[in-house]
């Protein structure tokens, strides 16, 4: 087979398997029926001009060859989604249900199958040294191959295109505590650490003011031996703020306080900016419940008939008032870190102020993110 023959099978392939997804190819325009070439090439991960020499025939074979396989992995994510939609409800009741778009969905079953995540976790013993639980997101924003971004060379000609400078890795500024509220006193709720990953959320809309993040929380449950009521760590007169000096606390160098269990909670989040504010809201998608060992708790507690009563009180949390943490976040807007967005940087912070129920009792927490890893330093030109 000649060199010319060869491109031509290449792009014939590469149409055939495009139309399968965006309809009749009108090879007189060079587009598809039902969806620009600018959309495609954003799905593809390519830039305008990579698309069209791909759909002009004039790419080379290694681009050819590598853009295949991209249409192939954006096919097989298409079915994966039909097929979770078409899973009887009945099927999916106890089960994790996975909520994602576009590339990040296999992000997400990656992440179920590699770590059976489930909202009705079961105990498991492991060693104190709890392991992370974010090395598919982080590989799946890291890797070197596929970055899920918008690029520099893809912003329109006057750079208005806010979120571009809030792309990038983004942790968490400071641990916050919440006491839960439950019949038995001495439980609480430590959010010790947090890592999300921000894109432009492009397919949505060409304004460059909605854009998303994928988090990774780990968290930590712990038990106060004294048993004191919530009230003993909230503020006198506002009942849902609590004390800044228990918030501020270490509870690992506070004999009165066990912890019981780690929680890994992954998290996706969107953002809409507003002129000066942005909005959050978000949503658990999946959450894994890692249970410290009798051994580890017996250098902390002499009663094997209390450790036991601690692991059932851990359960009931588990299957009960961890699904509060389950339903939408509820914030307030914050302000934007500064006016002109393109000269957001390194160590800018979102500061969210919001609310948590706990069984039926509200309490305020504050957290703020800070962008550690920004993926597009540069100014727009």
């Amino acid at each position: 087979m000649n060199a010319e023959n060869k491109a031509e099978n290449y792009h014939h392939s590469f149409v055939s398997l495009l139309e399968q997804k965006y309809g009749v190819f009108n090879a007189d325009k060079n587009s598809f029926e039902s969806t620009s070439n600018s959309k495609i090439a954003r799905d593809l991960c390519y830039s305008d001009s990579q698309f069209s020499r791909l759909i002009n025939n004039t790419a080379s074979e290694g681009e050819f060859i590598r853009a295949l396989k991209n249409v192939n992995r954006l096919l097989n994510e298409t079915r994966l989604e039909r097929d979770q939609k078409n899973i009887p409800s009945k099927e999916k009741s106890g089960k994790l249900i996975i909520i994602a778009s576009g590339i990040f969905l296999l992000l997400l079953i990656g992440f179920l199958a590699f770590y059976s995540i489930n909202n009705r976790a079961q105990p498991i013993e492991r060693a104190q040294d709890s392991n992370s639980r974010y090395e598919m997101l982080q590989w799946s924003f890291e890797n070197k191959y596929i970055k899920p971004y918008v690029k520099l060379k893809e912003l329109p000609a006057d750079c208005n295109y806010p979120c571009y400078k809030y792309q990038g890795k983004w942790v968490l500024k400071n641990e916050y505590k919440i006491p839960f509220f439950r019949e038995r006193n001495g439980f609480h709720y430590v959010a010790k650490d947090a890592v999300m990953y921000v894109r432009c959320m492009d397919e949505r809309d060409n304004s460059g003011t909605s854009f998303e993040g994928y988090e990774y929380q780990k968290h930590e449950i712990w038990y106060d031996k004294r048993e004191m009521p919530i009230d003993s760590f909230l503020t006198g007169g506002q009942k849902t703020k609590v004390r800044q000096d228990y918030n501020s606390s270490n509870l690992e160098n506070d004999p009165n306080f066990i912890r019981l269990a780690y929680v890994h909670t992954f998290f996706r989040n969107e953002f809409n900016l507003d002129s000066t504010l942005i909005h959050r809201s978000g949503k658990v998608i999946g959450r894994d419940i890692e249970y410290l060992s009798d051994e580890i708790l017996q250098d902390k507690v002499d009663s094997s008939k209390l450790i036991a009563e601690l692991k059932n009180e851990i359960n009931s949390i588990a299957k009960n008032r961890l699904e509060d943490f389950s339903k939408p976040v509820a914030c307030e807007p914050t302000k934007v870190p500064k006016l002109d967005f393109h000269l957001i940087n390194e160590g800018d912070e979102l500061n969210f102020g919001c609310q948590f129920t706990t069984g039926r009792f509200l309490v305020d927490y504050n957290k703020v993110f800070v962008l550690e890893d920004q993926y597009i330093n540069n100014y727009c030109r």
